[in-house]
């Protein structure tokens, strides 16, 4: 059988094309594998050269995309290394800053006693109420107005104006004190208040609200408060205590050192306002202030301080002071003022009744101060107790024509008698023996006053004591050489009053007067005053003399101090009647009335001085209305101090001499 023949295979050729002649061109040779194909040969513009397109290369677009992509993460690196290396101990101090709060912790301020260890200024617990803006904002607070709404809550609590409250809220720190030293009782309703808001933002948070709270961010600091148990009492002498907690006047300004103690830090993490106590936290202890023990008797000065109030009241006077002073040792047992004020609500105080006039009020005391020019006459030795004196109704010296405090005949008395009727007349002409001629007697006169402290301050320290006045003997007027030996043209205030009688009742030795009689420390240890200054003024046998002087004033029935007399006791003192410079205008106008004295005459023990300025119904002189005064504080003093009475009768040295004698 013929074999059959393989199929032939197809060699590629040139293409022929098929067309309706049959005929074709020959198709091209196929593209070998691999090769790119040929661009078409690019047109022919019309009458010229072919058109051609090129495609742009990526690469300088991709360089500069690398290029900024790697600028930015310079920068980033950059920025890290800042925040992390060089400025690391910067940016952790701000992180720490915000996140951790730092507190004051108030040192509790010193306690002051009288005498007898009773409070006279004490504190209590109390509550800065202060907020952190920052939980005020919307995001924090979720409410837009939370400031106006968190104020509107709270200044009716806190008695504060509402605008300045919100303006504190929207400020743009994390603390601002909203009030300071408020009561428990109002910190327990802002709280109560804080409590409502926050069960409702939870409830409005559980239901898928925003969860609004705008007292989120009120927050409270414990702290003391000053308060003063007896109200008014001694409030001259304490002073009080201001807003930022520092003394404000008298002792707790004079000794805010001490008493105000030792602030004390504390420092915690918190988040949204509140403590995280896994985060710890350091404290530094407050250190309590030191005590203050005085040497005033608070029963004896409610005494002088009651006295001096209902005396100042009747007589519709401008005010009053009364000093009690132990007469050995100095110590102020009594500082009383009249108007005074409550230092607990300064808001309804009388500004001019705060202070302590007793020593920053100055004045003419009057015939009071008598009692140092018979000192310097009788230490001087021109004259004795019995030394006579012819007292005519007028006396001519210098420019002015000088008259008693009432027109009389000649009266014929002795030197004790000049003191005890209070004759100016009779004074004049007693110092004018000091000295040969007249400026040698203002001479010798000025040393002795100022030997009795007259302008100079007492030594307590106080803020605000004015020394006095007291010119230099050559810058007297012609007037003043005269009116001076009886108590005008020169000024001090009541203090440096009766610490002149003082020095007379101790023998003639002056005793710095003293209000502290010693402080604890906050570890318990009792620390007492140092021993005051003293200074031999006149001599012993002239202060007892003058002492039994002092007892015509009081016990003989021509005495301006009868009102004083207290039965059993032998009572030495002194009236007092001035002209007054009105403060304001600076010109004489009304009296200064005041009494000063010391008893037992035999013994003195305790001195009391009191005035009262420009009585203006009733009496105005100092036997009158201070007179009795003087007894109701001395006879309270003695039963307090259980000095016993008098054992013995008063001298009674004679008064008056008949013409011829």
């Amino acid at each position: 059988m013929p074999s059959k023949e393989p199929p032939r295979r197809r060699v590629p050729g040139p293409a022929r094309s098929r067309n309706a002649g049959g005929s074709g061109r020959p198709r091209p040779a196929a593209r070998p594998e691999g090769r790119r194909p040929r661009r078409p040969a690019a047109k022919k513009r019309r009458g010229g050269s072919p058109q051609s397109i090129r495609l742009g290369s990526p690469r300088p677009r991709l360089r500069l995309i690398s290029l900024c992509l790697t600028l930015v993460m310079l920068a980033f690196v950059v920025r890290l290394l800042q925040v992390q290396a060089v400025d690391a101990d910067t940016y952790a101090a701000k992180a720490e800053a915000n996140r951790y709060l730092e507190y004051t912790i108030a040192a509790e301020r010193g306690e002051i006693t009288d005498r007898g260890g009773i409070a006279l200024a004490t504190s209590v617990d109390a509550h800065d109420i202060t907020a952190d803006p920052k939980l005020f904002t919307p995001k924090e607070s979720k409410a837009p107005d939370a400031p106006q709404q968190a104020a509107a809550l709270l200044a009716p609590i806190l008695g504060k104006d509402e605008a300045e409250l919100a303006k504190k809220l929207a400020a743009k720190t994390r603390y601002e004190v909203l009030a300071r030293r408020q009561t428990p009782q109002v910190w327990k309703q802002i709280k109560d208040l804080k409590s409502v808001f926050a069960e409702k933002a939870a409830e409005d948070m559980a239901k898928g609200g925003p969860g609004a709270n705008v007292l989120a961010g009120v927050l409270q600091e414990s702290t003391t408060r000053r308060v003063y148990p007896n109200g008014d009492l001694a409030a001259g002498i304490l002073g009080f205590v201001n807003a930022e907690g520092k003394g404000g006047g008298g002792l707790e300004s004079q000794l805010n050192k001490q008493l105000q103690g030792e602030d004390g830090k504390i420092r915690y993490a918190q988040a949204g306002g509140r403590p995280v106590p896994t985060a710890g936290s350091t404290e530094v202890p407050a250190v309590a202030g030191t005590d203050v023990e005085l040497t005033i008797d608070r029963d004896i000065q409610w005494a002088a301080q009651r006295a001096i109030a209902d005396q100042v009241e009747k007589s519709k006077a401008d005010r009053g002071y009364v000093v009690v002073q132990n007469t050995r040792t100095g110590e102020v047992l009594a500082m009383a003022n009249a108007p005074g004020y409550d230092p607990n609500d300064l808001a309804r105080s009388n500004s001019a009744a705060l202070g302590n006039a007793a020593l920053q009020d100055v004045y003419e005391p009057g015939s009071t101060s008598k009692v140092m020019s018979m000192a310097a006459v009788l230490e001087e030795g021109v004259a004795t107790p019995g030394t006579h004196v012819t007292v005519p109704n007028r006396l001519h010296r210098g420019d002015r024509l000088f008259r008693d405090d009432i027109d009389h005949p000649t009266w014929y008395l002795t030197l004790n008698g000049v003191l005890a009727k209070s004759s100016n007349i009779g004074t004049i002409l007693a110092t004018g023996q000091l000295g040969k001629t007249q400026a040698e007697a203002n001479k010798v006169l000025y040393s002795y006053l100022r030997k009795f402290g007259i302008g100079t301050t007492t030594g307590l320290g106080y803020p605000g004591e004015s020394p006095g006045i007291i010119a230099k003997p050559q810058d007297w007027s012609t007037s003043q050489q005269y009116t001076i030996p009886f108590g005008q043209g020169l000024s001090l205030n009541a203090m440096q009053a009766a610490s002149v009688y003082q020095t007379i009742a101790n023998g003639g030795v002056r005793i710095e007067p003293t209000l502290v009689r010693g402080t604890k420390d906050a570890d318990g240890t009792y620390t007492a005053s140092e021993a005051p200054e003293r200074t031999r003024v006149v001599s012993e046998k002239t202060a007892r003399t003058l002492a039994k002087m002092l007892e015509s004033v009081v016990d003989d029935e021509e005495g301006t101090g009868t009102k004083a007399h207290i039965p059993g006791y032998r009572v030495a003192g002194k009236t007092g009647t001035a002209n007054r410079v009105d403060p304001v205008r600076g010109v004489y106008k009304g009296y200064t009335a005041s009494f000063a004295g010391f008893a037992p005459a035999d013994d003195p023990q305790i001195t009391v001085y009191c005035a009262i300025q420009n009585p203006t119904e009733g009496s105005y002189f100092g036997g009158q209305i201070c007179g009795p005064i003087y007894k109701k504080v001395m006879e309270f003093a003695l039963k307090t101090l259980q000095t016993p009475p008098s054992g013995s009768d008063p001298a009674r040295l004679p008064v008056s001499f008949k013409p011829g004698e």
